[in-house]
């Protein structure tokens, strides 16, 4: 099919995705704006795929106080140069998961990190509670691990949906972030503090 320029560049300033990659992304949507954004998406997420494990020490360390002065977080994120930790795409993505951190409480970064005695004590009470209920004996496990992957989720950074886009997971919006500024981000650690409660200090290093 023949794609109209006019709709290649409202996709490009839409996606900032290149000419070409547009032009592709619309002719397998049939021209279709929101299929041909899809495309661009899974295409940009996995290309971030390919970039994920390479050496990533620079950075940045970011500081949010959330309104109120009651929750205070700090962030550190890494890329794989200094140049990308200038942009202010970078640190736009910073100060995001930090709110996230203000806002959504996380244990750890991934669930790799969790505590194993933690997990282990939510199965056993997951478990507990699915006996009281009655559950058949076959079920018992599937309704645990189900539990489990919802803990994951809460308690986990990167399971998190994301506060701006519940329809997204934290680790969705750094498959973009990765995607579009071409490096390697990860998020190393995190410090979270509430007035009352001392503070938590999470993620590897």
């Amino acid at each position: 099919m023949t794609v109209d320029a006019k709709v290649v560049k409202i996709l490009r300033q839409k996606t900032g995705a290149g000419v070409m990659d547009c032009k592709e992304a619309l002719t397998i949507a049939d021209g279709d704006m929101d299929s041909a954004v899809e495309v661009l998406r899974k295409k940009g997420i996995a290309k971030a795929e390919k970039k994920l494990g390479r050496k990533a020490d620079q950075g940045s360390v970011v500081a949010y106080i959330h309104p109120g002065n009651r929750v205070g977080v700090l962030l550190e994120i890494n890329c794989e140069t200094d140049f990308v930790a200038k942009t202010d795409n970078f640190n736009r993505f910073a100060k995001d998961i930090a709110m996230q951190v203000a806002a959504a409480n996380p244990l750890t970064v991934s669930r790799e990190q969790l505590d194993t005695i933690i997990v282990a004590k939510e199965r056993n009470i997951y478990m507990e509670q699915a006996k009281a209920l009655g559950k058949p004996e076959k079920v018992l496990n599937k309704i645990v691990e189900g539990k489990i992957e919802k803990f994951y989720q809460e308690m986990c950074l990167l399971e998190q949906p994301f506060i701006k886009d519940n329809d997204k997971t934290v680790k969705d919006i750094l498959s973009e972030t990765v995607a579009s500024l071409g490096e390697n981000i990860t998020i190393s650690r995190f410090a979270r503090y509430e007035v009352g409660e001392g503070f938590v200090s999470n993620g590897e290093g």
